[in-house]
């Protein structure tokens, strides 16, 4: 990432040409630099997609598993171990340091990194130290979750038909300028003239 910074200022530096060039190009390979390390990789994009998509599932499960009688760190485990990939790893960690005799606070944190994982954590931290039953919890925090879900797919469809007619009406407008309005403005400048 670092070489392709400096490529680009070097780039900006042989484009622009003298000491201006010069000038230009260590901005644009800090700010190239910055840049491309914010980009996501692929695999790290689908492992977050994935406990995404993972997350409401897991909180039914876990309230299942609690409603069945089992103690939180074995419905952990167990949850963890039905649902497997990144979520299932993660859920597996927070499992094991509650069997081992974590703390509630770090045992959960494993789950921080999630999106939308902060209100489990929450509820599972705040269940620890109140004794609430965490069953009605994770089962509205799973609804909540598809509810917040679906709210996302739905203006993500919004935003993709605005971008999908954006390139008609960029193509149209002009049309409409050089077809419709010039001959007419035209048209009357001759008869002013």
């Amino acid at each position: 990432m670092r070489l392709a910074a400096l490529l680009g200022g070097l780039a900006v530096a042989v484009l622009v040409g003298g000491w201006l060039g010069w000038l230009g190009a260590l901005p644009t390979a800090l700010l190239l630099d910055r840049l491309l390390r914010r980009i996501e990789p692929p695999a790290v994009r689908r492992r977050r997609i994935q406990e995404v998509a993972d997350l409401p599932l897991a909180a039914d499960l876990l309230a299942a598993v609690l409603r069945a009688g089992a103690p939180v760190d074995r419905s952990v485990l167990a949850v963890a171990d039905a649902l497997g990939g990144p979520l299932g790893e993660r859920l597996g960690r927070v499992g094991r340091t509650l069997l081992l005799g974590g703390e509630p606070d770090e045992a959960w944190a494993y789950l921080s990194p999630i999106p939308g994982a902060e209100r489990l954590v929450a509820a599972a931290v705040r269940s620890s130290t109140s004794g609430a039953a965490l069953t009605g919890a994770f089962t509205r925090l799973a609804d909540d979750l598809r509810a917040d879900r679906s709210v996302a797919v739905e203006a993500s469809a919004r935003r993709a038909g605005v971008l999908i007619v954006l390139p008609l009406g960029l193509c149209f407008l002009p049309a409409f300028i050089l077809a419709g309005l010039v001959p007419v403005i035209v048209a009357v400048l001759g008869d002013v003239l």
